[in-house]
């Protein structure tokens, strides 16, 4: 089964969150199937960004979204485990400095895009400015209504330039999060993880969704999908995001660029 199709959101139809089960595991059928299927992939991946980090012909750029303890971290450690640090570049996007609020939203995102050959995940990303910025009301909304189109027109000038992207909402049921949040409080080890701000934007849980809504059903197109991908179970998510970038990957007809000398001429005496 191609999750690509599964789990992507049709250009131009709803997401319809509301209707999408958190806890699919589509052909999935058991959990040790699933992380044996993962361990294929990460293996995969790790052979498929050799070669597209030789080919030097594409880049990509994987975006992760969704509430706190959807897993964005936990996703980039089990499915990018196996990709050369040389090759891949994560950022997470915190809330903006001052200079970045000097500037347009999408300027400090533009420097983190990746180059050829390269593969970016973005840790949250330039949809904050329609999500938070949009139920904090931190900005009017004729600014952030405005934002859907510049982040397509953004999105299409990276395809363009040989960028292919992959957008994933880590869907995740407020049910869950409440436990995983009673679980980081518990565990003194996790403790970190936690912050006074979780608490309250868990308050603003269906206007999030709200605006997750409108961002997935604006913003999915051909050249930069939006995938929802069920993280109720974490094995689940994290098989089903690695088996979509593997899809994406061999797509591509990777090659390794041929020499342009005569490589057995070459004397090591």
């Amino acid at each position: 089964m191609q999750y690509s199709e599964l789990y992507r959101v049709k250009p131009g139809r709803p997401a319809a969150l509301s209707k999408r089960d958190t806890r699919d595991t589509a052909d999935a059928e058991k959990k040790s199937h699933g992380r044996k299927q993962l361990t294929a992939n990460v293996k995969a991946l790790a052979d498929l960004q050799h070669r597209f980090y030789a080919d030097g012909r594409h880049a990509l750029l994987i975006v992760l979204q969704g509430m706190d303890a959807a897993g964005k971290d936990g996703t980039i450690r089990h499915v990018l485990s196996g990709v050369n640090p040389q090759g891949c570049r994560v950022h997470a996007f915190k809330q903006p400095s001052d200079r970045e609020l000097r500037q347009d939203f999408l300027w400090r995102i533009h420097q983190h895009t990746p180059r050829r050959g390269m593969i970016g995940i973005f840790n949250r990303s330039h949809y904050e400015d329609v999500l938070i910025v949009r139920v904090r009301k931190l900005a009017p909304k004729p600014v952030w209504t405005k934002r859907y189109d510049h982040i397509n027109a953004f999105e299409k000038l990276l395809a363009d330039n040989h960028v292919h992207i992959l957008k994933f909402f880590l869907h995740i049921s407020k049910d869950e999060q409440k436990k995983r949040f009673l679980r980081r409080q518990k565990d003194q080890t996790r403790n970190w993880k936690l912050s006074p701000s979780d608490a309250e934007e868990r308050k603003l849980w269906d206007e999030y969704m709200e605006a997750y809504e409108a961002a997935l059903a604006k913003c999915s197109t051909g050249y930069a999908p939006w995938f929802v991908i069920p993280s109720d179970r974490k094995w689940f998510r994290n098989l089903a995001v690695s088996q979509i970038i593997r899809e994406k990957l061999e797509s591509l007809d990777l090659r390794y660029p041929e020499p342009v000398f005569d490589v057995s001429k070459i004397s090591f005496d």
